[in-house]
């Protein structure tokens, strides 16, 4: 193992969160913002991309196009996080204070990315 801890951290982390797509949907499909079309596709898509960018962590010569997914596909997450912060129905019940969190921790997670470029 040549890489360091964090990187298969990180890579565990995207594969597991990718996981929770297909084990979960439901919950996925609460914070979905209306104007998105197909949204059960969009969960199962973004979960198998979630998971593939995750693994491409883990080899040396998938790194480098992993990282720019993972950043591309936190940014595009940003949608939703902003989403959920428009009202009440939309925050499926999660504090505010929580989801004013998630936005520096969505940039955060860019960063942590970008580390390994």
């Amino acid at each position: 193992m040549t890489n360091p801890w964090h990187l298969y951290l990180m890579a565990a982390l995207y594969i597991f969160g990718g996981l929770m797509h297909f084990i979960t949907p439901k919950v996925y499909l609460r914070v979905m913002p209306r104007y998105l079309p197909n949204h059960k596709a969009l969960i199962y898509l973004s979960g198998i991309a979630e998971i593939l960018l995750g693994i491409g962590l883990c080899f040396d010569s998938l790194r480098g196009l992993s990282i720019y997914g993972i950043i591309i596909m936190l940014t595009v997450f940003l949608m939703v996080h902003f989403h959920m912060l428009s009202g009440e129905k939309a925050s499926a019940g999660i504090p505010k204070w929580v989801l004013i969190l998630r936005i520096p921790l969505q940039f955060g997670l860019m960063y942590w990315a970008a580390m390994y470029l």
